[in-house]
């Protein structure tokens, strides 16, 4: 049974003293004595430590899970001494204030008053007789305070479209609940379950599930995996074979499939032990909190605040006496599109390797797509990337040279082979023997010979590459919450190091993020600034710092010009394999980086493209040269993003 009372009701009765420990001394300068014991009494009820003040007392058997939380105890009044009864001891009436930090945010949500009263003894010592209505008023009658905490609904995620793609939905929380038992078992019995169950569904470690069940209460549920309704992850009508496991419907915050944008996005579940520690009292361990991705980074608005409830239970009977509601969790809404976000863990979902794939609009710069294959193995690898773009980068050189004033088509020499400083770079393998020699710079993209470019050195600088580099918007500094890496291009190298740096190798490094910026800013003929949170609008971000530009803004013929090179690509040159996607022209660059040394050597295949008012980049580690591996990515995905 339940009902309700006020906060702060009368005073009902006193309760008997338990074992006692006298104060003694004289009064405190400037009152008296039993003044200076009614303060200590307020401060030991404050702090809660109370054991010199009387034996045999637990504040939790009153206070139960309120007994640790922050609250303010005060002394209001103080009464004069007087008998008690005609033979009996002095007493003076203690009026207290009471103020409590329920949810520890620093201010009060519950305050009320208590009486009591302290007690002279025989030695003419003020004591302070435990007296439960001075914790409560309620509590003179028996019984216990109890604080529960409703949890608020929380805030979806929501793709550039409004529509949910992280909203609850329906789960089965599968654990030991000792209650379901058939009956009492052993230790050793209810190990052995809890070893099969933690076998059964694969985890790691079963001996550590099972001490955490024998750890628990006697009627404890505990949680060993979570899975969606529908999922065959977990065969659930095998659990019946194994005491006391159960499936327990529930729902939690959840993408459309566990791996739709899982490195962006993240997950929410109970929170960890060290959340709760670093929240200062807001989280409790069984909160929902976001755990990693964006659902971690945007968590204290998503969540929400939970309700204040707090009741006196008594004989069976429950009385509240604070209710405060649970603020919903606010919406936050994304620049993804859920139709290419899917497109692109379709294309993702069978590739082995570590391989990444970000598609952004170039007239506005909101990211589009977000994807990472398997291979990632929960890294967004996307977005953070820090790896040699290879010759997707060559579009950054082009742009220097026509600012040192190469053209298009003016000559190159692509030879063999090149060597700067005893160190000799090569052509890719199978490079086409008609494009060796003299040829023109649209050739020397299309065909991406490294040659061409290297012995193109002398025209340039490190700082003429910064720049050129800044101008595509790699590099860019991000005023934002979410972890990207935008890419580098240092100022300052050597002559080998410039040398490897124009064909996307030695220092320069980027991430998928980074070179879609840069297809998508020669798109736009303007420094595209990604764009992924989009609302509310107080956490919109805006991209790049908007005070800064790049020191030489790409200008309307530099932009069409990279994009008649881009174009090259793919009508005679390494991305031939895109003639065929639908719709408007592709243009494109594809790339290959080496990485790594000895057994851990691989090359990494790249390409960016962009397709009317769409921009996309593909990394696959260990793709190999050529087109090859993040060429058919950005075929498929274009193909699909198309229908």
């Amino acid at each position: 049974m339940r009902r309700r009372a006020a906060a702060g009701a009368a005073l009902v009765g006193v309760v008997a003293s338990a074992g006692l420990v006298a104060c003694s001394g004289s009064g405190a300068a400037g009152g008296s004595e039993h003044e200076r014991v009614a303060h200590e009494l307020a401060e030991a009820l404050e702090t809660g430590e109370t054991t010199y003040l009387w034996t045999g007392v637990d504040l939790a058997e009153h206070l139960t899970n309120l007994v640790d939380l922050p609250r303010r105890v005060a002394v209001t009044e103080v009464g004069e001494p007087h008998v008690l009864a005609d033979d009996g001891p002095r007493v003076a009436d203690v009026e207290l204030e009471w103020a409590w930090d329920l949810d520890a945010d620093g201010t009060d949500d519950w305050t009320y008053a208590t009486s009591t009263q302290l007690m002279e003894d025989q030695d003419g010592a003020w004591r302070a007789p435990f007296d439960a209505a001075a914790l409560a008023p309620e509590l003179a009658a028996g019984g216990e305070l109890r604080l529960a905490r409703p949890a608020p609904e929380r805030g979806d995620i929501r793709d550039g479209g409004g529509r949910p793609i992280v909203t609850a939905r329906p789960v089965h929380r599968v654990g030991i609940d000792k209650t379901a038992l058939p009956e009492p078992l052993t230790d050793e019995q209810l190990r052995a379950a809890a070893v099969d169950l933690a076998e059964f569904v694969g985890l790691d470690d079963p001996v550590a599930y099972a001490d955490r069940v024998l750890a628990s209460g006697p009627r404890a549920f505990v949680e060993i995996i979570t899975v969606r309704q529908g999922s065959d992850d977990v065969q659930l009508d095998a659990l019946a074979d194994i005491p006391g496991a159960v499936a327990l419907p529930g729902e939690l915050p959840l993408a459309p499939t566990a791996t739709w944008a899982r490195p962006l996005l993240g997950r929410a579940g109970e929170a960890t032990a060290e959340i709760v520690e670093e929240s200062d009292g807001a989280v409790r361990p069984s909160d929902v909190v976001g755990l990693s991705g964006l659902q971690r980074t945007y968590d204290t608005h998503l969540r929400g605040v939970p309700g204040l409830v707090v009741t006196h239970d008594l004989g069976g009977e429950s009385t509240v006496l604070l209710e405060r509601e649970p603020e919903p969790g606010q919406d936050l809404q994304l620049s993804l599109s859920t139709d290419l976000q899917t497109a692109a863990e379709h294309v993702l979902a069978d590739v082995a390797a570590p391989a990444g794939l970000v598609a952004i609009r170039p007239s506005t710069g909101e990211v589009l797509a977000v994807g990472n294959s398997p291979g990632t193995e929960g890294y967004d690898l996307a977005m953070r990337a820090t790896l040699a773009p290879g010759s997707t980068f060559k579009m950054v050189t082009a742009l220097a040279l026509l600012r040192a004033g190469v053209g298009p088509g003016d000559v190159l020499a692509c030879t063999e082979s090149a060597t700067v400083a005893g160190y000799t770079i090569r052509n890719y393998p199978g490079y086409p023997a008609a494009y060796v020699g003299d040829i023109t710079l649209r050739d020397a993209i299309a065909q991406s010979c490294n040659s061409a470019l290297v012995n193109a050195r002398n025209r340039l600088s490190a700082a003429d590459l910064a720049d050129a580099a800044a101008s595509l918007g790699l590099g860019q500094p991000l005023r934002v919450d979410w972890p990207a890496f935008t890419g580098s291009v240092p100022a300052e190298m050597t002559e080998t190091e410039l040398a490897a740096s124009l064909i996307g190798q030695g220092d320069v490094l980027a991430s998928p993020l980074a070179m879609a910026t840069v297809a998508a800013t020669i798109q736009a003929g303007e420094v595209v600034r990604p764009r992924l949170v989009v609302g509310p609008s107080e956490l919109a971000d805006e991209g790049a710092l908007a005070s800064e530009t790049p020191p030489h803004p790409l200008t309307a013929e530099e932009a069409e010009t990279l994009a008649e090179l881009m174009r090259a690509v793919v009508d005679t040159g390494t991305a031939r394999l895109l003639q065929d996607v639908p719709g408007e022209p592709v243009h494109a660059k594809t790339g290959s980086a080496e990485a790594g040394e000895g057994d851990e050597y691989r090359v990494d295949s790249w390409m960016i493209a962009f397709q009317g008012d769409l921009a996309v980049a593909a990394l696959v580690q260990g793709g190999g040269h050529g087109a090859g591996a993040a060429g058919e990515v950005v075929e498929s995905f274009l193909t699909e993003a198309g229908r």
